[in-house]
């Protein structure tokens, strides 16, 4: 029996560590990178960049793949863009979050498992179940700057939960979750 995706109403759900506030956390620390790459017209031939990251605690199955996006974010004035790259790099997020694996990976190594409607394009990347689509710059910095916000992400999470095993609550309460 199939049963049709759940709906959540908000982002109260999915990962704990991985939230709204991370996701722009991660954006603000790659600022810097994209912005440089944004002035190299071999980097970043637009001038444009659209970004988007998905919840990684909402998985395909659970909900649709609109709901599971956690964070949109534009570089440039979208008044000027010469192509859609929001719906661009959602199709890339959108394909890593269905493959569970990279864009590029999947075209390269999987093609057996691109499905009608998957973009052949690269530039959505899967890092530990974070999936951030990128797009504007070439594709292969287009995967640079997916990957960076990735990991970014990644550090924030764990960064995150290593506060929570310090509190002294939770010590007192699960003290065989502290690692010395």
């Amino acid at each position: 029996m199939n049963f049709p995706p759940i709906t959540y109403p908000d982002q109260s759900v999915g990962s704990h560590y991985v939230n709204l506030k991370a996701a722009r956390q991660a954006i603000e620390f790659a600022t810097p990178l994209l912005e440089a790459g944004m002035t190299d017209p071999n980097v970043v031939g637009s001038g444009f960049l659209y970004i988007v990251i998905m919840n990684p605690g909402l998985r395909p199955g659970q909900v649709t793949f609109e709901a599971a996006i956690l964070h949109e974010h534009a570089f440039g004035d979208r008044q000027r863009w010469d192509a859609d790259y929001a719906a661009i790099a959602r199709a890339k997020a959108r394909t890593s979050w269905l493959a569970g694996m990279d864009s590029y990976r999947l075209q390269e190594v999987s093609p057996h498992l691109l499905r009608d409607g998957d973009t052949l394009l690269a530039g959505g990347v899967w890092l530990d179940g974070i999936v951030v689509g990128v797009s504007g710059a070439f594709p292969c910095y287009d995967e640079v700057y997916a990957n960076t916000i990735a990991s970014f992400l990644r550090a924030l999470a764990r960064e995150a939960r290593q506060a929570e095993l310090e509190r002294p609550v939770l010590q007192a309460m699960r003290p065989e979750l502290i690692r010395s």
